[in-house]
């Protein structure tokens, strides 16, 4: 996580009035607002609000968490790129929507590199692989799940929060890896599909680390593998697909704050500022690790050309998939 010194939150504290973030002067331009792509009461949306409330706190003025759902999350997008340019209008939003989305829809209604300014990453979430009852208990490798899949007489499926999502082409990319034959089978959220995962609908699925950890003490769910180039700290005894000899397969999903193009350079590096002074508070540091998420903090400059590097990297590995939409 980047640092920030004192004269540099301060400055940003000072200057939070011309973003409407800071008390009367900036109540009077409008209501500040973090828009979600996602449905109230989810991960997202969780962590816009305890961001709402730590904002609140320091600048005594209330940002607004408002819901944008529709569209696999795009509709939030697409909203924020119509925005006036004011520093008054945010999204939080996952990565994949800006590295993997275009590689995936036709007619998506954005530009991620040039309608947006990325202004800091706040979350990371690693994806883990992993199975339930379906598969017998002796498989606690990735290799072993292969050779166990090997051996069955119709392809097994693998779930997946949604088609298109990142966890999708991680599988994919472990199937084809791997030698074996996975059918993708995508459920509208984690929450289905870990139900049938752990009703044995479907052998394995891929998933955020967060979204399963609340089902692991029951032993229905078992991660054979994590998607991050190094362990999960909610996970450490779980080694990573390169650890287990599947090279070049990772993924983390990365949560963060965007602002329309053309928002003025001050207004960025404030709002970033604020950012960064609220994820390196203790309550929210906890309540990031109870969603499995991990807080990180970086520059706009070094956030777009993170993004920018992704959605490189993730070209080959849908178009690989063969997976598109009409969309």
């Amino acid at each position: 996580m980047t640092t920030m010194n004192r004269r540099q939150a301060g400055m940003a504290l000072a200057g939070l009035a011309a973003t409407g973030l800071g008390g009367p002067a900036g109540a009077q331009q409008g209501v500040p607002r973090i828009l979600v792509g996602f449905p109230a009461g989810g991960s997202i949306d969780v962590v816009a609000r305890r961001l709402a409330e730590q904002w609140r706190g320091r600048t005594g003025t209330t940002t607004v968490v408002e819901q944008k759902v529709g569209a696999g999350g795009r509709i939030a997008l697409a909203t924020l790129k119509d925005a006036p340019p004011d520093g008054l209008t945010l999204v939080l939003s996952p990565s994949s929507m800006l590295t993997i989305y275009p590689h995936v829809y036709k007619r998506l209604q954005y530009r991620p590199a040039t309608d947006f300014i990325p202004v800091t990453p706040v979350a990371l979430s690693t994806c883990g692989f992993m199975v339930g009852p379906k598969v017998p208990e002796s498989v606690k490798t990735l290799r072993q799940f292969a050779d166990w899949t090997k051996a069955r007489a119709e392809p097994e499926g693998y779930a997946s929060p949604a088609a298109g999502a990142m966890p999708h082409f991680l599988g994919n990319q472990f199937a084809r890896a791997a030698g074996i034959q996975l059918t993708h089978v995508p459920y509208r959220g984690a929450a289905p599909g870990l139900q049938d995962l752990m009703g044995g609908q479907v052998a394995s699925g891929c998933f955020s680390v967060g979204d399963c950890l609340p089902h692991l003490p029951s032993g229905r769910v078992r991660v054979l593998g994590v998607t991050d180039t190094r362990r999960s700290r909610f996970l450490p005894e779980v080694a990573t697909f390169e650890e287990q000899g599947f090279a070049g397969i990772h993924g983390v999903e990365s949560y963060g704050l965007y602002l329309p193009a053309k928002t003025p350079a001050a207004q960025v590096e404030r709002l970033g500022a604020l950012a960064q002074q609220a994820i390196r508070d203790p309550s929210i540091i906890e309540s990031l690790a109870k969603l499995g998420f991990e807080p990180v903090g970086s520059t706009p400059e070094e956030f777009a050309r993170q993004l920018a590097q992704e959605r490189e990297r993730w070209a080959p590995v849908v178009a690989a998939s063969g997976f598109t939409s009409e969309e």
